[in-house]
């Protein structure tokens, strides 16, 4: 458990950024330093001297660079446990020398599946000497130091010039922590791109970008973030994001990417769900309108838009508490405007895709299922009563069913005008949904004469459309599929009420 010295490294590294110091370093405390193919050559250009691998195995790299390291003179000079005689005694008899660091940078695997490249390079990309290397180094950190990502290098230069060149129990250990940790990611990595069809029922998750936050949902609960947070945004102001503001965040995202293109649209969400949302021929008016949808709830809410915000809404946001707003860009004065409130978090959404997996955690295990890929449309649609909607319905019954989506079940949605009037959400039966919605809506002088109603699945009776119909609801769009379907069809043709089905249930729970 004590203190090791360095006095030999073996190098073998794909990218070089970052390597000058450490071998110079390691030169300045007289390290003996074994090196292979184009690190060798990048080492010796830095006119110090190396020790070519094949020198000490009798072996030339063969099969295109595909076996260089894979050798006992190199893995017995890696593995040995000093304090212990036969492996001491071994590696004098097999003329084997003692490794005390090794220093490896994997073939970039993702980034070639990344780039789109064939499979055949791909292949090439699955590293084999250099996991082993790093497997080998890790497995024996009690004497050896791994260092196995370009990530690590600042590290690792900073314990050569603190320590002089010596390692500590606990330093070594945590080399091999880090080194574990890119071995287990880059065969997660390897295991899901040959798994893409879900052959083997089997999920390997690796995310090696973490976050510890303020706490969980709540003071008393520890949370993390785990992902790419820089992929999809770049903040350009306020506070860290919780754990909550993440949630709501991911929530306004998945539901502005519906309108993505659109006429300007302003979306208001709180726990997950929209508040108010609209859409009109500029974005300050959908602000305004997307507002007064519910005023009460948008406090403390997180804003999403699917255009510029200009000066204009920036003003008008200004006047609300907000934790979060998020946009394609702002304008430089608006950014201004809304920078005022320090703590108020402003993001960029970047062109993205989002995941087509979703996972959660349920039980004693883990649920995974596809994205929900479809987006009700005017083509897809089944008219199924006399009266058919006008254009106008039609229109506000796709903008319904578009919040409707992303709203917790059983939901009902309320729309005029392409508006968001109110919506029943995370209910116990769809009644409630419909009968919260209406309070809500009247409850912020919404007039529902001619509004419509989208449902996120069947009516098993036709309670729910009678009551909408009392209420003024003209036109009504849902999945269908009930056996009593017949019964809520016969009401709106009774009551001069359009229904049309599409046929898929938008469940979100």
């Amino acid at each position: 458990m004590s203190n090791k010295t360095i006095s030999s490294a073996l190098i073998s590294v794909f990218s070089k950024d970052g390597l000058a110091p450490i071998v110079k370093k390691l030169n300045d405390l007289n390290v003996t330093i074994y090196s292979t193919g184009g690190t060798e050559k990048f080492i010796k250009d830095l006119g110090i001297a190396v020790v070519p691998v094949e020198d000490v195995t009798s072996y030339p790299s063969i099969l295109g660079g595909r076996v260089k390291t894979l050798h006992p003179k190199v893995f017995g000079g890696i593995l040995n446990r000093q304090n212990h005689e036969g492996d001491v005694a071994e590696l004098a008899e097999f003329e084997i020398p003692q490794i005390d660091v090794v220093i490896v940078d994997l073939y970039p695997f993702e980034k070639t599946v990344a780039s789109g490249a064939s499979n055949q390079d791909i292949i090439e990309k699955i590293d084999i000497g250099g996991i082993s290397l790093i497997r080998a180094a890790a497995k024996n950190y009690e004497d050896v130091t791994c260092v196995s990502s370009v990530d690590d290098y600042a590290e690792f230069l900073e314990l050569l010039e603190t320590k002089n060149g010596d390692t500590s129990y606990d330093d070594r250990k945590r080399f091999a922590a880090k080194a574990f940790n890119v071995s287990s990611h880059y065969d997660s990595a390897i295991f899901n791109y040959f798994n893409k069809d879900n052959s083997e029922t089997v999920l390997k998750i690796s995310e090696t970008k973490g976050k510890t936050l303020r706490y969980g949902e709540n003071p008393h609960q520890k949370g993390f973030f785990f992902g790419e947070f820089d992929d999809i945004f770049t903040k350009l102001h306020g506070k860290e994001l919780s754990y909550n503001n993440l949630l709501d965040v991911d929530a306004a995202v998945n539901l502005m990417l519906e309108f993505k293109n659109d006429a300007p649209t302003f979306a208001i969400l709180k726990h997950n769900n929209a508040c108010g949302l609209a859409q009109r021929d500029t974005l300050h008016q959908a602000y305004v309108d997307a507002l007064a949808g519910d005023p009460v709830s948008a406090f403390g809410g997180v804003l999403i838009s699917n255009t510029e915000i200009d000066v204009a809404t920036a003003t008008e946001i200004h006047k609300l508490f907000c934790e979060v707003v998020i946009a394609p860009s702002f304008s430089n004065d608006a950014l201004e405007i809304l920078k005022g409130k320090k703590n108020r978090i402003l993001l960029i959404l970047k062109d993205i895709d989002m995941p087509q997996t979703n996972v959660r955690s349920c039980l004693n295990g883990i649920l995974v299922q596809d994205r929900n890929n479809i987006t009700d449309t005017l083509e897809g649609l089944t008219f199924v009563t006399d009266k058919t909607a006008t254009k106008a319905e039609l229109d506000d019954l796709i903008f319904a069913s578009k919040i409707c989506k992303h709203t917790k079940s059983n939901t009902i949605v309320l729309a005029k005008n392409k508006q968001l009037c109110a919506s029943g959400t995370g209910q116990t039966s769809r009644v409630d949904a419909l009968n919260q919605a209406i309070h809500k809506a009247k409850s912020f002088n919404f007039n529902l004469d001619g509004a419509v109603m989208a449902s996120d699945a069947f009516f098993p009776f036709p309670d729910c459309v009678e009551i909408a119909d009392n209420a003024g609801i003209s036109a009504v769009i849902q999945p269908g599929g009930s056996i009593k379907d017949e019964l809520s069809i016969n009401y709106c043709n009774a009551n001069n009420v359009a229904m049309v089905f599409t046929g898929t249930r938008h469940f979100k729970h």
